[in-house]
């Protein structure tokens, strides 16, 4: 046999295995890294099979709005639009009333999500980010950012999930009094990327390692936790079968990663990486079906539909069963040129393909609905009123459309 032959026995035999709901081994993940076109709609089948198995035909979404506490950041990534510097903003950081205006408003076209993204750590690179910080009573980012994802849940209805980069044991602690789960995408291991002309050579928070343990933090925390992958921003096919990996065996110990994001990269004028192809539809589906075969039946996959507008709907065939969060009010700050679909049109094409749309909250119904491991009381008492008695959304898809 040939070598190209062997390399297909192989794949055909891991989806196969895969099939029958049997884990696979670490070995058996990365000979998926053998990306071929010849396999991608068996593995699309085995991946629909196994969600099937999992969610059923349940997709979910949850409805948000996007609050951008600040654009500063320490790192420099090589495909980012979102972070500013001082000297390009007239406001450093959003204030608790600006904060609340824009949840209020979330609540009243009846959002349940705040997501609140920043910069990494700014005060560690700006002066101005320093002095704001100590003038308005903070010692850190990480401390307002506290500070006002406690306002929103004490104010309002919603539920605040920060996504603020890198943390500590401390802070992530902190946050979990009122952050129903937090998160943060590991992007991917390959060491490819802080390389000399990567995208994250002068970005030392995207080092998989501190990334790795921010994740494991939060697992001995019991917080839930949203991570995932970039994909097609100079990493191999066989580093995303190794980033998955990771994530599995960090899931393994802790069983906290609520939901795993197979995001693909877009091209950004003005970044160093803007003539960069952007990420391949068939690529993209490879890996969100490999994805789907590692982490099981139980896992939430996610891809975001705005990223994808002209077809979206292709990746329900590759084993996801979530949309991750859609806005009717705020754009998406970090890709700006990629509106929402409207949740009615989110609706329409996951119903032509068999599946029901269906509202989810901040957190997963697996993380609250019959334990009480995961939450502080306060916050499983609040989540709890949230939710009808499956753990989604009350009224359902119904608020929305």
């Amino acid at each position: 046999m040939t070598q190209k032959q062997i390399v297909n026995t192989q794949i055909s035999e891991i989806i196969s295995k895969a099939s029958e709901f049997l884990e696979l081994t670490d070995k058996e993940v990365l000979s998926l890294g053998n990306y071929s076109e010849d396999h991608i709609d068996d593995l699309c089948r085995a991946a629909s099979s196994i969600r099937d198995y999992g969610k059923g035909r349940t997709v979910t979404f949850s409805p948000k709005v996007f609050i951008p506490l600040t654009r500063l950041c320490r790192d420099y990534c090589g495909y980012c639009t979102f972070r500013v510097d001082p000297d390009q903003t007239e406001n450093l950081y959003m204030s608790p009333a600006e904060v609340l205006n824009v949840a209020k408003a979330g609540e009243n076209l009846g959002c349940t999500e705040a997501l609140f993204t920043l910069g990494e750590r700014p005060e560690l690179k700006y002066v101005e980010a320093k002095k704001w910080l100590s003038l308005h009573g903070y010692d850190s980012t990480l401390d307002y950012l506290s500070a006002m994802t406690e306002l929103v849940v004490k104010e309002t209805k919603l539920l605040p999930h920060a996504n603020p980069g890198t943390m500590t044991h401390r802070e992530l602690n902190t946050l979990k009094d009122s952050n129903p789960s937090t998160g943060l995408m590991l992007e991917s291991t390959s060491e490819l990327l802080y390389q000399v002309g990567g995208p994250h050579e002068f970005a030392p928070s995207k080092r998989p390692i501190v990334r790795l343990k921010t994740i494991s933090i939060a697992g001995e925390l019991r917080i839930p936790f949203t991570t995932g992958l970039l994909i097609g921003i100079g990493e191999t096919m066989t580093d995303r079968m190794e980033s998955l990996l990771e994530i599995r065996n960090i899931q393994r110990k802790f069983h906290h990663i609520q939901e795993v994001i197979i995001q693909n990269f877009r091209a950004k004028p003005e970044t160093p990486m803007a003539e960069s192809p952007d990420a391949e539809t068939t690529e993209m589906l490879w890996t969100v079906a490999a994805a789907r075969l590692i982490l099981g039946p139980s896992a939430n996959i996610q891809v975001p539909p705005n990223l994808s507008s002209e077809n979206y709907e292709v990746y329900l065939k590759a084993g996801i069963n979530d949309w991750g969060g859609v806005s009717p009010l705020t754009i998406d700050y970090v890709n700006p040129e990629a509106p929402w679909p409207l949740i009615t049109n989110l609706k329409s094409k996951t119903e032509s393909a068999g599946f029901e749309l269906r509202p989810r909250l901040a957190v997963y119904p697996e993380y609250f609905l019959d334990t009480d491991e995961y939450l502080p009381v306060d916050l499983l008492t609040k989540v709890r009123e949230l939710a009808d008695d499956e753990g989604y959304v009350k009224d359902g898809i119904n608020r929305y459309v």
